[in-house]
């Protein structure tokens, strides 16, 4: 995925500082920190059961194959050298506040955790589409909306509880989800048809859907970036976490898809959310059926834990740099964010009662933009910051840089034109109250009305030698 450099961490400054308010906790070590990427970005083949219903079994299973190439892989190369250049809890918001200024790193900071909070709400969805077929009564109504807010309160406490134990539960509970899917492809074996693969009919393809599918199950690669101050010697650990997480996440979609489409007769309007489990009932029977919804259920809560953790950090991070008031520092005893964690989950009940459908559109309009502003910050970084210490570097200069970014900006494009207009509007008036919000806050701190503080650990962005900046 790159070289590494033999050379210590120096922050874009050059210069070697001790790490900003270090967390005296358990740092994450290179398993955990696989899993905790694995649930960022994916956590299984829960929710991929919606590009087999837009475009067929040959298309479903060709997007996960080529998909990762031009987008996970890119994704994950910018953020181990990013990450390893800037190992502190800002993650993007640091690279693109380097880069672009302290403007623009704060509306990258407020459109990912937006996006961050969008993506949180869809798992306590996903758990109870695919319990609900068990438990009827979680699929509308009241039981629905207290189960929601039930789960949001428990995983909650998980995260308030520290990092260490959601890496082990990330563990636990990857290994568990992971399993029925082996057993059932062993099981699938004798009902195979490789001919249904390659079912397709191009005019009847829903690309909206198929991409915003793809897309939402393949991005988020860099929410791991706002946990490196986490991370045990970040420099080595994080390039190798995102690397093997790539291989878990890629076999964890294909398998499954390979196996569901080939065992199966398949009926396109079937493949919703949760029919991985009636596929489960159909070649196993009922326990087997048991066993992948309680898999998908534990599969989201680790998906819930790990994005909140990354949101959560992101806040503290961005706090140290002094875009947040200082209150968003304070650590719980269990070195958690405790401000960042109670935001976040306000957020995530707010929103819960969206459809899986437009949470997914929403957040991957809100995510492209963002995206956008890291690889412009990325190539600016190369350009303007050349000799800086990149302790695992991309190889190919500011070139290379610029032909890596070039297949997903066009992929972002792409999303962004299949956008419907409501989706459109809505993520319109989001980016709005970012570029009104920090104003308001600088306004606030200039008053006195909240107190805001720099860490003097950290590199000021502001110095012109550091900071190519759009916004004087």
């Amino acid at each position: 995925m790159g070289d590494f450099s033999r050379s210590e961490y120096v922050t874009v400054g050059e210069i070697d500082p001790p790490s900003p308010r270090t967390n005296h906790m358990n740092k994450v070590s290179v398993l955990p920190l696989v899993f905790l990427i694995f649930y960022e970005v994916s956590g299984g083949p829960f929710g991929v059961e919606d590009t087999v219903r837009a475009a067929g079994p040959l298309l479903a299973l060709l997007g996960f194959l080529v998909f990762p190439f031009i987008w996970s892989v890119p994704e994950a190369l910018i953020t181990a050298e990013m990450g390893t250049m800037f190992p502190e809890n800002g993650g993007y918001v640091v690279w693109v506040s380097s880069a672009l200024g302290p403007f623009w790193g704060f509306q990258q900071g407020w459109m990912k955790w937006l996006s961050g909070v969008i993506d949180n709400a869809l798992y306590p969805v996903l758990f109870l589409d695919y319990l609900k077929s068990a438990v009827p009564a979680v699929g509308s109504g009241l039981p629905r909306v207290v189960a929601t807010w039930g789960l949001t309160i428990v995983l909650t406490y998980l995260n308030y509880r520290g990092l260490t134990i959601v890496g082990f539960v990330a563990v636990c509970i990857g290994i568990f989800s992971l399993l029925p899917f082996v057993v059932m492809g062993l099981l699938a074996i004798p009902d195979m048809e490789p001919s249904r693969w390659v079912e397709t009919n191009l005019n009847n393809v829903d690309w909206n859907l198929y991409l915003n599918t793809l897309f939402w199950n393949l991005n988020y690669w860099d929410s791991i970036s706002t946990l490196a101050g986490e991370v045990d010697n970040p420099k080595k650990t994080l390039p190798k976490g995102l690397f093997y997480a790539l291989i878990l996440v890629v076999f964890g979609y294909f398998f499954p898809l390979l196996i569901g489409t080939g065992a199966v007769p398949v009926k396109r309007e079937s493949w919703t959310d949760g029919y991985f489990s009636d596929i489960a009932m159909i070649i196993g029977g009922v326990w087997l059926r048991w066993w992948l919804q309680a898999a998908a259920a534990l599969s989201n809560m680790g998906m819930f834990v790990a994005e909140m953790s990354s949101d959560s950090f992101q806040l503290l991070g961005m706090a140290d740099r002094g875009m947040l008031p200082e209150f968003f520092t304070k650590r719980s005893r269990y070195g958690t964010p405790l401000i960042g964690i109670l935001f976040s989950a306000s957020g995530v009940i707010l929103l819960s009662w969206l459809s899986f459908q437009e949470i997914v559109a929403a957040e991957n309009f809100l995510y492209c933009i963002g995206m956008i502003l890291e690889f412009i910050a990325f190539i600016l970084l190369k350009i303007k910051r050349p000799n800086a210490s990149r302790p695992y570097k991309v190889p190919g200069g500011v070139t290379g840089a610029i032909i890596m970014c070039i297949p997903p900006t066009i992929l972002i494009c792409v999303v962004l034109a299949f956008s419907s207009l409501k989706v459109f509007v809505v993520s319109l008036v989001a980016m709005s109250i970012g570029l009104v919000l920090q104003p308001c806050l600088k306004f606030m701190e200039k008053k006195r009305w909240m107190k805001f503080s720099h860490s003097p650990e950290l590199p000021n962005f502001e110095d012109g030698d550091v900071t190519h900046s759009l916004v004087q």
